[in-house]
């Protein structure tokens, strides 16, 4: 949908994941869209995604993340990339970094854009057996190259016990990664096998200031939320969305699984999770490495 004669609203929500693709090199096993080599790039046309970009820049979104499945692999990447810094969004690409393009490393280098990735483990056969794939060394490889590069990258660390944990942390410091961040599996896609999602896995951020648009065109509260669809682009302006009383009520109901109510959410009872703001779990990492999808404040951990 074009922003062509529409009356852009304001909107609260800040951020925004722009899920392009469920196409990607790997076949993780607990990707939370069960995305793999098979996966499409859904119905959402270029025009749409520019549309979206231009609503959403309009209306009030100043940070945007490029996900998916391996974004880079859907075919107008570059130039949604592009236009978001154009138009003056921040961007953070969330890539697994098997296989960047010359073209890309020139993209990733521009103002205003920043990396994410996912690390496995240090040691290559255990990464490996979680993407299905011989990976671990071009993402290691790439990890080190976009340093070089100085273009800022944050890696995320997923679902490993505690040791391996740590010397995943010490093996990426040793290569000059600062900002790392690491959190359990949450059952969502092909990590939930044959199970309903369970709102109980999410981390607490859900519609806070943010949404996702997936590659249907539908927008949800988060990326691991997208069951809950509350609209979609080809029937209506994002911005009228991100407003609608649908999104309050899919949060409100998050709300309501999570015990806090009507309450303040940050005076709850501690929740055995790392959850935004969460005051009193010494478990949590600090906020700022708290964002598997975001590059603000506390977000849904990988």
């Amino acid at each position: 949908m074009t922003t062509e004669a529409l009356a852009i609203e304001q909107t609260n929500v800040e951020f925004l994941w722009l899920d392009l693709t469920r196409k990607c090199q790997l076949s993780c096993l607990h990707c939370y869209n069960a995305s793999g080599p098979d996966g499409s790039h859904g119905d959402m046309s270029r025009e749409d995604w520019l549309g979206v970009l231009d609503q959403a820049s309009a209306g009030g979104v100043r940070d945007v993340q490029f996900i998916g499945g391996e974004p880079s692999m859907h075919p107008h990447f570059a130039e949604l990339v592009d236009h978001a810094l154009t138009i003056g969004l921040a961007v953070e690409v969330y890539s697994n970094l098997v296989h960047v393009s010359p073209v890309h490393w020139r993209l990733f280098q521009r103002e205003r854009l920043s990396l994410a990735t996912s690390y496995y483990s240090r040691k290559a056969p255990d990464h490996n057996k979680v993407t299905g794939r011989p990976s671990h060394a071009r993402t290691r490889a790439n990890i080190v190259k976009a340093l070089a590069l100085g273009i800022p990258i944050r890696v995320g660390i997923v679902g490993i016990d505690s040791e391996a944990i740590e010397e995943a942390k010490a093996d990426l410091r040793s290569i000059g990664v600062s900002r790392i961040g690491a959190d359990r599996i949450r059952e969502f896609g092909r990590a939930c096998g044959e199970q309903e999602p369970d709102a109980a896995n999410l981390c607490g951020g859900c519609g806070d200031g943010r949404a996702v648009v997936d590659p249907s065109g539908t927008v949800a509260p988060c990326v691991f939320s997208t069951w809950m669809g509350v609209g979609n682009v080809h029937d209506a302006p994002l911005t009228s969305i991100l407003n609608s009383p649908e999104l309050s009520e899919a949060v409100s109901s998050l709300h309501e699984v999570w015990g806090w109510g009507n309450k303040d959410k940050d005076n709850q009872e501690c929740r055995p999770d790392c959850v935004p703001k969460n005051p009193c779990d010494p478990r949590c990492e600090p906020n700022s490495a708290c964002r598997p999808g975001t590059p603000t404040t506390c977000r849904p951990r990988f």
